[in-house]
């Protein structure tokens, strides 16, 4: 068995999150005390209680990460580990803290900026976000480039075979959506989002990133980390420059997941809030054993499937 941990992007938050394992374990606990005092304000309110700022970027990502890594490290004492790490977007971010790039405080300090830079990028009502349905790749983006004629549109997301999100100007994706209908594409969702993400849109955003990665020193990981930009592994050298790309450029999901299955992956364990990540696997390869953890239940689930494995493998 060969296991990659996959971790939560920006949109699978919501309150409450982390809480059930946050009250029973002190592994839990202690990364979330951790992130207030490097960020200076409280992580478990902004966490568990109603409230409209978990839902602001800048806010958001830490909180994602926080959990996402609390959830990693109780695993880990648990005797789980990855033989190889990916997340989404946003997610990647934890995957590089698993693999030992960076420490979570210089990711907590890096996303919380990456998400006020990203709000400032785009003003609200300028960009727009769509999933196009069951549509082929090279379709969305003949399409994308047709419409671009009238305002920038591109592919940000490839997340499965049947879901690729379109993003840019409003009138251009727009457009696109009205090129993919006349060509018989008919189901096409636009997304609630704060902003046009992945797409050059944010190249503002990126720029002022990049700053803040110079100042960091990357190390190698210890283990496989595959970016989102390239769908490989991610080289030392290469994190600074991926990550600012990344801002900007489409997230290409699919193939990350291919990649780590032809590495020899067949069990994926999803980290964080919400099954995103496990739908989209589910979609991509119907071979693979897919779990997740982002709360009592899961983690119990998850826990059973990897004690009845190492008993059957002890057996034999």
């Amino acid at each position: 068995m060969s296991i990659a941990f996959v971790y939560s992007g920006q949109g699978a938050q919501y309150t409450g999150m982390g809480q059930e394992l946050y009250e029973e374990f002190d592994e839990v606990r202690s990364i979330f005390q951790e992130a207030s005092t490097i960020l200076g304000y409280d992580m478990e309110k902004l966490c568990f209680k109603e409230g409209s700022e978990l839902n602001l970027t800048e806010y958001t990502q830490p909180a994602i990460l926080t959990v996402s890594y609390a959830i990693d490290q109780l695993l880990a004492s648990k005797g789980i580990q990855p033989a190889i790490v990916a997340g989404l977007s946003l997610g990647e971010y934890t995957a590089l803290v698993k693999a030992n790039a960076f420490s979570f405080r210089e990711a907590l300090e890096l996303v919380s900026k990456r998400g006020k830079y990203m709000s400032e990028a785009v003003p609200a009502g300028q960009g727009k976000m769509v999933a196009v349905m069951n549509a082929e790749r090279s379709l969305i983006e003949e399409t994308c480039r047709e419409a671009s004629k009238t305002a920038y549109v591109a592919p940000a997301n490839y997340n499965m075979p049947t879901q690729i999100v379109i993003g840019g100007e409003i009138e251009g994706v727009d457009k696109a959506v009205e090129l993919l209908t006349e060509k018989g594409i008919r189901r096409m969702i636009p997304l609630e989002v704060s902003g046009p993400f992945h797409t050059k849109l944010l190249h503002s955003a990126a720029v002022k990133l990049r700053e803040d990665l110079n100042n960091i020193v990357f190390q190698k990981t210890s283990i496989p980390v595959i970016g989102n930009t390239e769908a490989e592994v991610m080289e030392v050298q290469e994190i600074p420059s991926l990550l600012e790309r990344q801002v900007e450029s489409a997230v290409k999901w699919e193939d990350c997941v291919n990649k780590m299955i032809s590495l020899g992956v067949d069990t994926f364990v999803e980290i964080g809030p919400g099954k995103t990540l496990s739908k989209f696997i589910k979609k991509i390869n119907k071979e693979v054993t897919i779990l997740n953890v982002e709360d009592k239940k899961s983690l119990e689930k998850t826990l059973a499937y990897f004690n009845q494995e190492q008993s059957a493998g002890n057996e034999e």
